[in-house]
C-alpha cells in the first residue's frame, strides 16, 4: 500500500531568522521552551524545545513548526524545504 500525507497548514519560524511568534514565546514563559544565546548579528544561538518524545534542540536557521494540535518540533532547514512550501499569509 501507498499513502499519500493530507496536506496541512501549519504555523512556523525560521530560527534566528523570522520575528519569533506568541505560540512560541507563550511556551518560554512556561520554560517549555529555552532560548540560548540567540545572536541575529553572528547567526549563532539555539533552542531546547519541548517536544511530544522529549526535549529537541532547534539550532540557528532550523524551523521550528506548531503542528495541527499545537505540538511543537524543530526541523533543519533542508528537510523544511524539501517537505513544506510556503502559503501566502
Amino acid at each position: 500500500m501507498k499513502a499519500r500525507k493530507k496536506p496541512v497548514v501549519i504555523e512556523c519560524f525560521q530560527l534566528g531568522v523570522d520575528d519569533i511568534p506568541d505560540w512560541f514565546m507563550d511556551r518560554v514563559s512556561t520554560n517549555q521552551n529555552v532560548l540560548h544565546n540567540i545572536d541575529m548579528d553572528l547567526r549563532t544561538g539555539s533552542a531546547s524545545i519541548t517536544t511530544l518524545e522529549g526535549t529537541m534542540r532547534a539550532d540557528f536557521g532550523d524551523y521550528v513548526i506548531q503542528g495541527v494540535k499545537g505540538e511543537q518540533y524543530p526541523c533543519k532547514a533542508d528537510i523544511f524545504e524539501a517537505t513544506y512550501e510556503k502559503v501566502p499569509e
